[in-house]
């Protein structure tokens, strides 16, 4: 019981700061990083950029993770270049969130470094 509440949890808090993200004229450095990392983690990126003025994000998938030696320096990663449109940012990042046990590991260790940063921000 407790499992299926902390994920509703980490679910609902990531929503929340995707929502604060997504803010206008609000869209820092510190949230740009955490777009790309959710864009990252749900398409199995290596390299994304977000244009916010044209709505593109643009970015390199990797086509098959058999290739992937995380021990050697990886420069033949078959990749497929990507280039999406979005009409609403917010629902775009919030269409992005897995529910699968790595990606919620994944969300909570974002939530904990956002939150630690929130908090930095506030104090100062």
């Amino acid at each position: 019981m407790e499992k299926t509440d902390l994920k509703g949890r980490i679910l609902m808090e990531l929503e929340n700061l995707i929502s604060r993200s997504c803010a206008k004229g609000k869209i820092t450095k510190n949230y740009q990083s955490l777009h790309r990392a959710i864009v990252k983690n749900h398409y199995n990126a290596v390299d994304v950029s977000i244009d916010y003025h044209r709505r593109r994000i643009k970015m390199d998938l990797v086509m098959n993770n058999t290739d992937y030696n995380p021990s050697k320096v990886n420069l033949r990663l078959p990749t497929l270049y990507a280039n999406f449109f979005f009409n609403n940012l917010c629902e775009f990042l919030k269409s992005c969130v897995d529910q699968d046990n790595r990606s919620l590991g994944f969300y909570s260790g974002l939530l904990k470094s956002y939150s630690k940063k929130e908090e930095d921000i506030v104090s100062v």
